[in-house]
């Protein structure tokens, strides 16, 4: 068997039938503005770096949250890696990811995922992972193993990682993360708090910030980063309200992008921002301390990392 292969995974209806609050699929469906254009996937370049990573039997988020910048990042040769599989414990009904039983960690999926870096020289890489709520530590050992291989391969790598909330366990799972540092550490908040029982069951709002201040406060000199979808039903003073929080709590780089649904049988998107409004929200972080915001309508959490992490680090020697 494929060491990641997928173990009954659901998708669409069937993964989001037992989620607390349920869709609305009465909802008109929104026109899809001008400015929201992403460039074809299915170029060579994409292709040949997609035989590369199932030569290496390795996933990417791109792939599997269908990223709509997935043909400008693949053509450009880089990646967000999605450690621990392709089966997520949860059943978010925002995100395409598949919801199962996952299998047991792959021993050997760090070995591997550093001689696919190598390969492809990459000089700033994203380590992600689906949620493991059946795992004691939450995965971090996974992560942590994985970051030791990449190190060890590369000692100039530049290492980001997006991490799930470990529900109950970031105290035990941030010890055994501190003990291999990533550069860069990320946990993205998903959306305001009025909407985490409809966007995010299994999560806490609270508790995602208590997360990224005890990363910052476990692990000095690695910066926090979260991210934050627009779309499904916040307010603008919601989102400032939620940049306040995370700078309370210490968070220094932001993402924010649109939402865009996967399929009808997930959340609808509420509105599209402009890419105007987007600037706005950037031009408020900025004043409310981040270190950097990367906001716009095709925004990802790990969308330019590299060039995301720079312009941070060049903020804070200003």
């Amino acid at each position: 068997m494929h060491p990641q292969a997928l173990a009954s995974p659901q998708r669409g209806a069937g993964k989001l039938a037992r989620i607390p609050v349920k869709v609305d699929r009465s909802a008109a469906t929104l026109a899809k503005p001008s400015w929201l254009r992403a460039r074809d996937p299915g170029t060579p370049a994409v292709k040949a770096l997609q035989s590369v990573l199932r030569a290496h039997a390795l996933n990417t988020v791109c792939e599997e949250a269908a990223c709509p910048n997935i043909g400008e990042c693949f053509a450009a040769g880089t990646a967000t890696f999605m450690i621990l599989g392709a089966i997520c414990t949860r059943r978010c009904p925002f995100c395409d990811v598949a919801h199962g039983r996952p299998l047991p960690p792959d021993a050997e999926e760090p070995a591997r995922l550093a001689t696919t870096v190598a390969a492809m020289g990459l000089r700033h890489v994203v380590l992600t992972s689906v949620d493991r709520d059946d795992l004691r530590d939450g995965g971090a050992g996974h992560f942590a193993a994985c970051i030791a291989a990449l190190r060890a391969t590369n000692p100039t790598l530049a290492i980001e990682v997006l991490t799930p909330d470990f529900r109950g366990r970031a105290g035990p799972a941030l010890d055994i993360m501190s003990g291999t540092p990533p550069d860069l550490f990320n946990h993205n908040m998903e959306t305001v708090p009025r909407l985490y029982r409809e966007a995010r069951p299994g999560a806490d709002y609270a508790g995602s910030l208590q997360l990224l201040a005890e990363a910052a406060r476990r692990m000095p000199g690695v910066p926090t980063k979260s991210g934050v979808m627009l779309g499904l039903g916040e307010r603008d003073d919601e989102v400032v309200a939620l940049m306040q929080d995370l700078r309370a709590h210490g968070c220094r780089i932001l993402t924010l992008g649109q939402y865009l649904q996967p399929s009808a049988d997930h959340l609808p998107v509420r509105r599209y921002v402009s890419p105007q409004a987007f600037e706005t929200l950037r031009l408020t972080g900025l004043a409310l301390g981040f270190d950097e915001v990367a906001a716009g309508p095709l925004v990802r959490s790990s969308y330019q990392a590299e060039r995301v992490a720079a312009a941070a680090d060049a903020g804070r020697r200003e």
